[in-house]
């Protein structure tokens, strides 16, 4: 779609958090006399009533495929976002980073490199600036890395000239319906490519293997899995765009973990606190146990309940050297259902606010060893989100400290 093409139509901004309100700017720039209308949630249950009233509806990516937007786009109505906007309106080269977890580490990643390497490059996404807000800043020769998520990907019709891949899990089940939905939404990283693109994948994630398969590249680049800071697909793209891997390796060294990533948040009372909020399903907190390795002692876990299967996650517990395990609702009850089943020395504690689990890990935690937050869970029940629940957590942890 071009932008003139929404000249004469008329417009509805559906949704109007962080991207809608972007979208709102970029509009008003390029129509400034054009009535533009916005509809969110937050204005009530009949939010969607009239939205058979409008030839374009801009959807925010949370929402999902709703009745009445169905029904919208089978009366002909064009329901497009954001995302596909700057992907029609881009003149730069994209890449696009997706995966159930690490691709925000992965993007940040990426773009300290190609920065490092003195390209004219933009961060864009969840951890960066709204896309739309970068078109008036690129040109022909600058690189837009942009983290991607499913929600975005869903009604993509267009694919990054780069996509990477890092793995793909069960999860947003309760936004997507099923697993099979949600890997064809994140497949559309790769769908539309052309035989001279690239795809750069986790090669030991079947899924994600599955996905880069479908891509029509001829470059394709699988990786092993096997440092945590998703370095190899920063390397890959580096040497893509001849930097040096001196360049590679000082912004390498120089990158800071993002927040609520593995994020250490200090040493109190001789306890180690890690605050890995971000970790919403049980591969991301094995993960987690795997790298923080023994010293790991107190674990709290659970959240929002989104029907994903936790048995995975019960035996690595168990078997660790876990003492002290505190479950909020409602998964964690599910989790120490998982971890009962097998031999285990662990103790368990129930809690509902983020005070009472850091008092216990305050506690029950020895001097010189971890007590670590990767909930494995969603955040919804009793956090806004996970930046919301990560934030909660830092704070208590600095007040107990006192």
């Amino acid at each position: 779609m071009k932008l003139q093409d929404l000249k004469n139509k008329t417009i509805l901004i559906l949704g109007f958090g962080r991207e809608g309100q972007a979208t709102l700017k970029f509009l008003r720039k390029h129509f400034p006399k054009k009535e533009i209308r916005v509809a969110d949630q937050s204005e009530g249950k009949n939010y969607l009533d009239k939205i058979n009233n409008y030839d374009v509806i801009i959807k925010s990516p949370g929402i999902p495929y709703l009745p009445e937007i169905k029904k919208a786009k089978d009366q002909g109505k064009i329901i497009t976002s954001a995302t596909q906007i700057f992907f029609d309106l881009c003149i730069g080269k994209i890449i696009g980073v997706t995966g159930t977890k690490g691709k925000s580490t992965t993007a940040a990643m990426i773009y300290e490199v190609l920065k490092r390497g003195g390209f004219d490059v933009y961060l864009a996404g969840n951890i960066g600036q709204p896309a739309l807000e970068l078109l008036e800043k690129i040109n022909g020769d600058s690189i837009v890395v942009y983290e991607l998520s499913s929600f975005q990907l869903a009604d993509l019709t267009k694919s990054p000239h780069i996509a990477v891949i890092t793995n793909i899990y069960p999860e947003h089940l309760d936004h997507h319906g099923s697993f099979e939905d949600y890997k064809n939404a994140k497949a559309n990283i790769v769908k539309f490519q052309k035989e001279d693109d690239f795809v750069v994948f986790n090669k030991d994630n079947q899924d994600a293997k599955e996905i880069a398969d479908l891509s029509k590249a001829k470059n394709k680049y699988g990786y092993s899995d096997e440092i945590p800071i998703n370095l190899i697909p920063a390397l890959y793209i580096g040497r893509m765009f001849d930097i040096t891997d001196q360049n590679i390796k000082k912004a390498v060294a120089y990158f800071k973990t993002l927040p609520h990533r593995l994020e250490f948040v200090g040493k109190f009372k001789g306890i180690k606190f890690y605050n890995d909020s971000l970790s919403t399903i049980p591969q991301a907190t094995i993960r987690a146990l795997d790298i923080l390795g023994n010293d790991v002692e107190t674990l709290i876990v659970g959240g929002f309940d989104r029907g994903i299967d936790y048995a995975i996650l019960g035996p690595v517990i168990a078997k660790s050297n876990i003492k002290n395990l505190i479950l909020f609702p409602t998964t964690g009850e599910k989790i120490w259902n998982a971890v009962s089943s097998e031999e285990n020395n662990i103790t368990r504690y129930e809690v509902s606010s983020m005070s009472e689990a850091v008092t216990l890990a305050y506690k029950h935690t020895n001097p010189g060893k971890i007590a670590l937050l990767s909930p494995a869970s969603s955040s919804f029940n009793l956090f806004k989100d996970y930046e919301d629940r990560g934030n909660q957590f830092k704070e208590e942890v600095n007040f107990f400290a006192k």
